[in-house]
């Protein structure tokens, strides 16, 4: 018997009594910008050996100094990536949104967990125990060379948010935030099909923390582009009204 066929074998089934996918949730997964780029045997084996996990609103999902036990793909909801400062101020990275994996790092460099994971709104994750994922690297060497790619892409928009962040006013960073949220989590509106709302509902407070400013200078921000007519501020949330008059503000900024 093959050292492969056995590798497979051992993969970790799904329990009958465990919590599964909705087809909502497992499209969010299989339509994900990286899954869907990798082969169908790869696809099936990482399938096959996962498990679910359902949390509510704010629940912790992993804590910083955590020993890394799992790898996971965001299938509902969405996962706030953050770190609190020795002054006790919590600071927000990224959201992780659904279709796309995350706690690689640890798993490979065998280092602790350098952040706080929360669950953001009703969240799914899809899990791949640690023993797992390394049994998949073993059977497919493909694998590899995937996440190399999606490592790099993590490189380059670190890189470019840095340089955001050191050239861009905040009326710019805001503006192209919008934009990537609206991409990520928008959903069309049934009243105007030229409206996207953005179904990822995020506090002022949170949403300045991921632009690294205040929460009082992103509300005169939004008022601006609000009275501009490229946004519109709602209690359910934000709506993106012009995106071409949000692309127009990243690209005049001095």
């Amino acid at each position: 018997m093959s050292d492969a066929y056995t590798t497979s074998q051992s993969l970790r089934r799904h329990v009958s009594d465990e919590p599964i996918l909705s087809m909502e949730e497992r499209e969010s997964i299989n339509q994900g910008r990286w899954f869907s780029t990798l082969s169908p045997s790869l696809r099936h084996d990482i399938l096959r050996c996962a498990y679910v996990k359902r949390y509510k609103d704010g629940d912790l999902i992993c804590a910083r100094g955590d020993n890394p036990q799992e790898w996971m793909g965001v299938c509902k909801g969405a996962v706030r990536v953050s770190s609190t400062s020795i002054t006790g101020k919590e600071i927000t990275y990224t959201y992780v949104e659904p279709g796309v994996w995350f706690g690689d790092i640890s798993l490979f460099d065998g280092d602790v967990r350098t952040h706080d994971t929360y669950s953001h709104g009703a969240t799914t994750l899809l899990c791949v125990a640690r023993s797992d994922f390394f049994k998949i690297l073993q059977l497919h060497t493909e694998l590899y060379e995937a996440l190399m790619r999606l490592q790099v892409r993590r490189i380059r928009s670190l890189f470019g948010l840095v340089e955001d962040l050191n050239t861009l006013p905040l009326r710019a960073r805001l503006a192209k935030q919008l934009m990537h949220l609206a991409r990520s989590y928008g959903v069309p509106c049934l009243s105007n099909c030229g409206e996207i709302r953005i179904g990822l509902q995020l506090a002022q407070e949170e949403l300045a923390q991921l632009l690294g400013a205040s929460r009082q200078r992103v509300n005169q921000e939004l008022k601006t582009m609000e009275r501009e007519g490229a946004i519109r501020v709602e209690a359910a949330g934000l709506v993106v009204c012009d995106k071409a008059a949000l692309m127009h503000i990243v690209e005049t900024s001095d």
